[in-house]
């Protein structure tokens, strides 16, 4: 077995720009299997949804990761949703079946050979049966999430009936289709034990539980002076988990927040911010947007916040929030896949209420503030260390193509 390995990354989204969850998680172990030794192909899907122009990506960046993109139509066409009601197949896997990004897979199974094929979240499945046909190769999954998990939490949370009723749908048929490619894998990697149970409970298929890791040299203190004693959110706003968490903090815990903390503000960061919060004419709540640096605009405030009821895997905002030393308040879902000590590296509030007393404990004493967040810290570098990880990936592939 080769000391270097050659592995071809097939993402549902181009790594480049790592400018929110998904691509920052995918770029970080591409470049963590470079620094490693290891040769590194990327195809990304470039699509209307994650829009990147070939000429923007660095020189040295296209050199090192090979990178190529294929374009996908990812729109919601009307017509197609609503025929998939008369049909057992995932509405949402379906979109990411394209004849372009096919044909560029097999141009890159015949020009070269692999050892790892990772598939970058569940979306990228149906590409499997070209894998197999022009590639030796090994199959890992790399699970971000539990895709219909999400989907569930979102339609349990629906209260509009007719969506509710289409959710169920969308959820039965991705369920389905997610269980039934659980065997189709030579490896799973799922993003956090929490998830690593799911599929050790539902499949054979070898699952080695890889989370989301931190460069250390990438996020070292410096003298910004004291941060503003201010709660702020960051995260992709398109992404639904994240729009509904919003929503429901504005609605529910902010009012009381407010009325006790009339001073402190609140600042709301992240690409693909919808037109409703932009619009917002709430007193103390800034609209930022999309920030040029995530890391300066984390590193410039105190408490982050991160609403969120449901998802699955990991949220990359919150640790990279948690790596910068910032004290935190999330709710038990979203700091799933942590291994927090509630109160001492994290705060978990799952209402309003407790939203409410979790931002008086933190904002009334910013030394509290600043130990928490320096605990924070601590954990993260401990147990989400990126070269730590990657050499426990590399492990498992080798265990597995054996």
């Amino acid at each position: 077995m080769p000391d270097s390995l050659k592995v071809l990354f097939i993402c549902n989204k181009s790594p480049w720009p790592p400018g929110e969850g998904g691509p920052i998680a995918m770029n970080n172990l591409i470049t963590g299997l470079l620094e490693a030794g290891h040769q590194v192909k990327v195809l990304a899907v470039n699509s209307n949804k994650y829009a990147v122009k070939p000429e923007d990506i660095p020189s040295e960046y296209k050199k090192t990761s090979g990178i190529e993109l294929a374009y996908v139509d990812l729109s919601i066409k009307p017509v197609n949703a609503f025929l998939n009601l008369f049909s057992n197949k995932s509405y949402h896997v379906e979109r990411f079946i394209s004849k372009a990004f096919n044909e560029k897979l097999i141009e890159i199974l015949n020009r070269d050979r692999f050892d790892i094929v990772q598939i970058e979240t569940l979306y990228m499945t149906p590409y499997i049966g070209t894998i197999r046909t022009y590639s030796e190769a090994r199959i890992f999954l790399r699970a971000h999430n539990i895709e219909h998990m999400i989907w569930q939490r979102i339609m349990e949370s629906t209260k509009n009936p007719i969506k509710k009723w289409y959710l169920k749908h969308l959820v039965r048929t991705l369920k389905n289709y997610e269980y039934s490619s659980l065997e189709k894998y030579d490896g799973i990697i799922p993003i956090s034990h929490v998830d690593a149970a799911f599929f050790t409970s539902n499949t054979k298929t070898p699952v080695k539980a890889i989370s989301f890791g931190v460069d250390p040299t990438q996020i070292e203190l410096e003298a910004y002076g004291d941060p503003e004693q201010a709660l702020f959110h960051i995260g992709s706003m398109n992404w639904v988990p994240n729009i509904e968490g919003v929503k429901w903090f504005l609605d529910e815990a902010w009012p009381l927040i407010h009325e006790s903390y009339p001073k402190l503000k609140l600042y709301l960061a992240g690409r693909g911010m919808p037109d409703w919060i932009n619009q917002l004419q709430l007193k103390n709540v800034e609209v930022v947007g999309e920030v040029p640096d995530a890391y300066e605009f984390i590193k410039s405030k105190a408490i982050s916040i991160a609403p969120l009821f449901s998802g699955s895997g990991i949220r990359i905002k919150i640790i990279e929030s948690m790596a910068q030393a910032r004290a935190v308040i999330s709710t038990t879902i979203g700091a799933e896949g942590i291994n927090y000590t509630n109160g001492e590296n994290i705060m978990i509030a799952d209402d309003k209420q407790t939203f409410l007393e979790a931002v008086k404990w933190l904002y009334a004493d910013p030394v509290r503030s600043k130990k928490m967040g320096e605990n924070a810290r601590k954990l993260i570098l401990q147990q989400h260390n990126n070269k730590l990880l990657i050499e426990q990936m590399v492990d498992f592939y080798r265990e597995v193509i054996k």
